[in-house]
């Protein structure tokens, strides 16, 4: 199955050493690169009051670094999106117990009693589509893909996967996604790039809403809202030039801790960023709507990109609600419900090649 189990503590330990940054980065990943599911076991939450980092109910041991929780999260995102992991958290032994046991028994099953995949061979339908993370097609790292792929050929399927940068569909957003069709008709494609020298920008999309400071929100739209910046953040993103700015602009007392070690003067031009206005986005992530997970900085204004904004990038209708007109927005929630989503327009593509493949073989 591939499970690491991780304390909090050795979490902790791992950013508290910077072990996950700069040259030492690429060896953890390869041997977290090893595992499918990461188990962090033990609580861990910044205090409401002080935001020093708690590790169950005391300190954390390394809570002198002030931005140590958004130092586990960024951790904890890149060994997820780097290495496909996915990771679960567990309040205790027993219930990291039952979850490994939970995970073996799923995976001791057979191929054909894993409903998630064998539907295929029970049903048979005429079409496919599937979209997933960019490495997955590497099946010598990821098995589980080729015996998808497997399942189709032995189902007689023409099928086609390759790695999609969304962009070149009008999506103004810089992203790499795998997409495979499969057909029992024949061959199948997905539809020709629309733009592929002629990118959505920052600016085509999100120009025209209104201006809003840190912690503001827009009295149109409960979703055009910023979060608030900390003092020093605020700071930051004013010392970032506009239009694609960063932090190697800033003052010595700005930059972080990390950053000033050698390891760290890399993620200078990855992270606290501006989005440039006459390029994509960057690709949305759960934490896109804070300033220091990415280049989520807006391009002039003193801020990270709203939720509205992070999802116009993700191609969800301008006014799409999220929520119901009864239910509390969480700003947290919905950044995660876009982070995850497959942009709109890719969607639409897919059933466009999907439409087009079907009237092609009509009546064959």
């Amino acid at each position: 199955v591939g499970i690491e189990r991780k304390t909090v503590s050795e979490v902790l330990g791992f950013i508290g050493d910077n072990r996950f940054t700069g040259r030492q980065l690429p060896g953890m990943l390869r041997r977290f690169g090893r595992f499918s599911y990461l188990i962090i076991e033990g609580s861990m939450y910044p205090d409401p009051r002080t935001g020093a980092l708690m590790q169950g109910t005391r300190l954390a041991d390394f809570t002198k670094q002030s931005h140590l929780f958004e130092n586990v999260e960024k951790f904890l995102t890149t060994i997820e999106s780097k290495c496909g992991m996915h990771i679960r958290r567990s309040n205790s032994k027993t219930m990291t117990a039952y979850q490994i046991a939970a995970l073996y028994r799923w995976f001791q099953k057979p191929w054909r009693e894993h409903k998630s995949a064998y539907t295929i061979d029970e049903t048979k339908p005429d079409i496919v589509s599937m979209e997933n993370v960019s490495g997955l097609a590497d099946m010598k790292k990821y098995p589980i893909f080729k015996t998808f792929v497997d399942t189709l050929e032995k189902n007689g399927y023409k099928y086609k996967y390759e790695i999609v940068d969304v962009s070149e569909y009008g999506v103004p957003q810089k992203r790499k996604r795998l997409v495979l069709l499969a057909s029992r008709f024949g061959e199948i494609e997905l539809v020709k790039r629309t733009h592929k020298n002629k990118k959505i920008t920052v600016r085509d999309v999100i120009r025209h809403l209104e201006p809003l400071k840190d912690g503001e929100m827009s009295k149109n739209d409960p979703l055009h809202r910023a979060r608030k910046l900390s003092p020093t953040n605020l700071k930051r993103i004013k010392a970032t030039p506009h239009d694609g700015g960063n932090s190697d602009s800033w003052s010595e007392n700005l930059v972080l801790d990390c950053h000033k070690k050698e390891s760290g003067k890399t993620y200078s031009s990855t992270v606290y960023g501006r989005m440039r206005w006459n390029q994509p986005a960057p690709t949305m992530t759960t934490q896109c709507v804070g300033l220091g997970n990415g280049r989520f900085g807006h391009p002039e204004q003193d801020r990270a990109i709203s939720l509205r904004e992070a999802a116009i990038f993700q191609t969800f209708p301008p006014h799409y609600k999220f929520v119901a007109p009864d239910e509390q927005i969480i700003t947290a929630h919905v950044a995660k419900f876009i982070g995850n989503a497959v942009p709109v327009k890719l969607g639409a593509v897919i059933g466009r090649s999907i439409k087009k493949h079907l009237e092609q073989y009509a009546g064959k």
